[in-house]
């Protein structure tokens, strides 16, 4: 089992607090940094001092790591057009030498869209967009040097591009597809993704989730392994006192993070983990939401990480 940190800068966090987070998570050996791609608060704070843009912040922290894999969970398809998206990760691929993992996904709160003059189409049209642009920046990394890609869509048309910059990694990074749909997401996850991850679902419903994306690679007649992941809220302490301390720094109780999250002792959590890896999950990607807290991802790579 691969533990990640994940983080969720629009709740309130500056680029320095993500590089002091980013850098402690390559020091204690953890195998990921992933942010969120949001641009407004979604948990009631303020969200100050602002948002940070996903790619903006990866491609500065490829250049202050060495190690460990970065990426999002997920970029919104809504951000940004396909082509200068392909563009970006690629740039931020090269940066990093080949450490980009690349999640997209349709979008989902209209809220931010609003405040920032997105446009927000109807949840058809949004996986409509996502399924174009997996096909067009995948597209784009794969055409080989010195030949073109065009692409003719129901919402992008691409002519004769030159398809610069190649990625680090050869035909592009590994594509990460999010969600809990029980028709489409799967659909995706079968043609496109090296990973499918499920966000803050339980055991039983991630269960599903990944039961439904084995099936859909079944009848899509898929033979290349598919990566299972999924993503937990985190709050561990070395007793129930520092776990509710951190509990009610994150606006939380214990019980419900417990029941619905990664919560407890690091003997807790290790017990969690198994269950999580007995549905065939590699990756957990651990929601960190104090971002002041350097001593909780401390103590998550010294008592849990060894043991998982």
């Amino acid at each position: 089992m691969r533990l990640r940190i994940f983080t969720e800068p629009q709740e309130g966090a500056s680029y320095d607090t993500l590089l002091r987070v980013a850098k402690a998570t390559e020091e204690c050996g953890f195998d990921a940094f992933f942010r969120s791609d949001h641009y407004q608060a979604i948990m009631g704070g303020s969200g100050l001092p602002g948002p940070t843009d996903s790619w903006i912040t990866l491609g500065a922290l490829a250049r202050e790591t060495s190690r460990i894999k970065l990426g999002t969970l997920v970029t919104a398809a809504t951000f940004r057009l396909p082509g200068p998206l392909a563009i970006s990760v690629a740039q931020v691929d090269q940066m990093s030498g080949g450490r980009v993992e690349f999640g997209l996904g349709t979008g989902w709160y209209d809220a931010e869209h609003t405040a920032y003059g997105i446009p927000f189409p109807s949840l058809k049209e949004r996986f409509e967009r996502l399924e174009e642009q997996l096909e067009i920046v995948t597209g784009l990394w794969g055409t080989l040097l010195g030949e073109t890609y065009s692409f003719e869509g129901k919402h992008y048309r691409l002519a004769d591009s030159p398809a610069l910059p190649k990625p680090a990694q050869q035909g592009g990074p590994p594509v990460l597809i999010g969600g809990f749909g029980a028709k489409r997401t799967p659909q995706l996850a079968a043609r496109w993704a090296d990973e499918y991850n499920v966000p803050f679902h339980s055991l039983a419903e991630t269960g599903e989730a990944f039961d439904r994306v084995r099936a859909a690679c079944t009848e899509a007649g898929r033979t290349k392994p598919m990566i299972y992941s999924a993503a937990q809220t985190v709050c561990c302490g070395r007793d129930d006192a520092e776990v509710k301390r951190r509990a009610d720094a994150i606006g939380n109780d214990v019980e419900t993070l417990r029941a619905s999250g990664l919560a407890g002792t690091p003997a807790e959590l290790v017990d969690k983990i198994g269950q999580w890896g007995e549905l065939g999950c590699e990756r957990i990607y651990l929601q960190t939401l104090d971002l002041s807290d350097l001593e909780h991802i401390e103590l998550i790579a010294s008592e849990v990480l060894p043991q998982v």
